[in-house]
């Protein structure tokens, strides 16, 4: 039988008015979060700039390294969009793209995204949130998975 423990503690948070509070707001801890994780992710502000990206999520979207693209609009970052036409078009509508979908809309986005590779193309599904600050969108945060 499996055992799990769970332990609690208190979080840090400064005092309001310092100077690193904004960095602890909701947009800030997600920043922090996605730059350390292991799963393949993707933070974008409301301007669809990259803010954090895991390496993981680098490597799976063939975007180099992720100082590489920290700052960058999503779409000019080097990340390159295929649709599914015999075609292979560029994607550049937002309205198909889970990120830029959940920022336009405020809702969950969800689907799948054929990513251009220097060697071959892959396959990713990607469910994206917002992620408000003050009530507001004030990004998205995706997670993707190689198909």
């Amino acid at each position: 039988m499996a055992h799990v423990e769970l332990s609690l503690s208190e979080v840090f948070m400064p005092a309001a008015g310092t100077s690193t509070e904004h960095e602890f707001d909701n947009f800030g801890q997600w920043s922090c979060t996605v730059s350390r994780a292991d799963e393949p992710c993707l933070l974008i502000d409301a301007d669809t700039r990259v803010v954090a990206v895991s390496a993981s999520g680098c490597e799976l979207l063939c975007l180099g390294a992720p100082e590489d693209v920290i700052g960058l609009p999503l779409l000019d970052g080097g990340l390159r969009l295929l649709d599914f036409t015999a075609n292979r078009g560029e994607l550049t509508e937002p309205d198909k793209i889970p990120p830029l979908l959940a920022l336009s809309s405020g809702r969950l986005a969800r689907g799948l995204l054929r990513v251009q590779g220097a060697s071959a193309d892959a396959t990713v599904d990607a469910i994206s949130t917002p992620v408000l600050t003050d009530g507001a969108v004030a990004g998205s945060l995706t997670f993707f998975s190689e198909v």
